[in-house]
């Protein structure tokens, strides 16, 4: 992953030095100011940033999850695809049931590894997701479709349900599915990592 150094008098000059030099609009790179150099009586202000292009970065994770997976015995594929403008990697392994974990731990546990290395190496966070054979979105569908099983049973009886803990993710997940239903509202409690969601009906 090249890192590039552009100046100019402004932040606004460098940037657009960036976008002449490696030919790509704004929105296709990371910008970071780095330095901004105060103008004296001979000397004019100047400032500094250092720029990334984000296919290179969006490339070099992709390069570090398959030297992770190889370090530890596992062959796989990735493929990238982009949702809302955030890259999703998903893997491809001779053994996804174990890099998934139970519940999805181990995957956690990878996208952590990851994100630390990449803020480390960016000094700031960038989003994006990891998953494993589509467990993520077959996981959310399947959340989606019992939060709005177990509401309409809620709507009926009028007796509020309390799901099993889960993630803050997983949580966020039944909270959006249910954010609009008119006759029940979602409200997590306990305290991590046992906190759960509890589906309430509401008073007509």
């Amino acid at each position: 992953m090249e890192k590039h150094n552009y100046y100019g008098k402004t932040l606004e000059e460098a940037t657009k030095e960036a976008t002449i030099d490696l030919q790509e609009t704004e929105n296709n790179l990371l910008i970071k100011e780095i330095k901004e150099t105060k103008g004296g009586l001979f000397k004019s202000k100047k400032v500094e940033i250092e720029v990334i292009e984000k296919r290179d970065l969006i490339k070099y994770i992709k390069d570090y999850l398959l030297k992770l997976l190889k370090n530890i015995g596992i062959v796989a594929n990735i493929e990238i695809k982009n949702k809302e403008e955030i890259p999703i990697y998903t893997i491809f392994s001779d053994n996804d049931a174990l890099l998934i974990g139970k519940n999805g731990k181990n995957l956690k546990a990878l996208s952590v590894i990851v994100n630390q290395h990449i803020n480390k190496e960016l000094g700031e966070k960038f989003k994006f997701v990891i998953d494993i054979n589509d467990y993520k979105e077959k996981r959310e569908k399947s959340l989606e479709a019992l939060a709005k099983k177990l509401a309409r049973e809620v709507a009926t009886t009028k007796i509020e349900v309390k799901l099993d803990p889960m993630n803050s993710y997983e949580r966020r997940i039944i909270h959006n599915a249910l954010t609009n239903n008119k006759k029940v509202y979602t409200e997590s409690e306990g305290e991590e990592p046992n906190r759960y969601v509890v589906i309430k009906p509401k008073e007509d």
